[in-house]
């Protein structure tokens, strides 16, 4: 077995005591980014394991996915005194939407057209106007007056997600919409600015390229990256990344400023999960075999992430 780098067992240490990562959240991350391709259920033990190398204590893994079972994201199963943790249906589809948003480029061809949403008083409850707001800004959609959302592009398919997993099918006007040539209007451009906070996606976006800038130099210095410290490393990125990832509205590059940290962001993760992921799998294989003698490699769909992993 390769020995462990001191200058990446270094980057750790410090990352690990400045940006200790929330239990819940992480497993979260693992869920998507491990569990999922290696079958989609995890027996807690290998769970716990998984998770000591970033402090996590068995007791934190326990309340983690016990509270993430009562909130719906994971069905548990018992055999025995053992437990198998894995994400319901529902979650599961969620679960693969947001985690197309990471591994794949968020910047595709726009035809200058904006989906406009309205939600007529009247015509959905309450309750329901609240979980629209809240999904809608979560997939992207900027409020340009109350009841009254836009996204640039064509998300139809989001939008008919959002609306049944709410109840809300029938109940909203929505339609299409490009630049009138108007002289006195202001162009729809401006709209950015006033919904949607990129200041704090490019803070974060800078803030993910300043902790991970050197990891690329630290792993090409290295003769040989242990399966362990890869695992982590590769799992502290997805961590961060789809935490900024998730705060992005992912608007067309012509809608966004110059530089965009996002492209830069996003070839930085590309470059170091590429250099980690193929070690990290045999930590993880290892793991997941101590309780499960049928684990086995991820499925195909796994090494398509990020245009391909070779």
């Amino acid at each position: 077995m390769p020995a462990k780098n001191p200058s990446i067992r270094k980057w750790l240490d410090h990352y690990l005591e400045t940006n200790p990562p929330r239990a819940k959240s992480l497993v979260m991350t693992l869920f998507g980014d491990v569990i999922t391709p290696h079958g989609g259920q995890v027996w807690l033990g290998s769970l716990i394991e998984l998770l000591a190398p970033f402090g996590i204590s068995d007791r934190l893994v326990r309340t983690s996915v016990f509270r993430l079972a009562e909130e719906g994201w994971l069905d548990a199963r018992r055999e025995g005194r053992r437990s198998q943790y894995g994400l319901n249906p529902a979650s599961a589809r969620r679960f693969e939407r947001a985690y197309q948003r990471i591994y794949s480029p968020s910047h595709h061809e726009w035809n200058g057209k904006w989906i406009l949403l309205f939600a007529a008083s009247g015509a959905v409850t309450a309750e329901q106007r609240t979980s629209l707001r809240k999904e809608l800004l979560w997939q992207g959609f900027g409020m340009i007056a109350p009841s009254v959302f836009a996204r640039p592009g064509n998300d139809a398919d989001i939008l008919e997600e959002v609306l049944q997993r709410i109840g809300a099918q029938g109940a909203v006007f929505a339609c299409q919409a490009g630049e009138a040539e108007l002289p006195s209007a202001r162009p729809l451009r401006e709209l950015v600015d006033q919904c949607w906070e990129m200041g704090m996606v490019i803070s974060e976006y800078e803030r993910f390229i300043e902790h991970f800038g050197s990891v690329p130099k630290l792993l090409e210095a290295a003769q040989d990256l242990e399966p362990e410290q890869a695992y982590m490393l590769r799992t502290l990125l997805i961590h961060e990344f789809r935490r900024v990832q998730l705060h992005d509205p992912l608007l067309p590059l012509e809608l966004l400023p110059e530089k965009w940290p996002g492209k830069t962001a996003y070839q930085l993760c590309h470059d170091i999960y590429q250099a980690t992921f193929a070690q990290a799998e045999i930590h993880i294989l290892a793991t997941l075999s101590k309780e499960d003698g049928n684990a086995g490699e991820a499925a195909p769909y796994f090494y398509h992430r990020f245009g391909g992993l070779v």
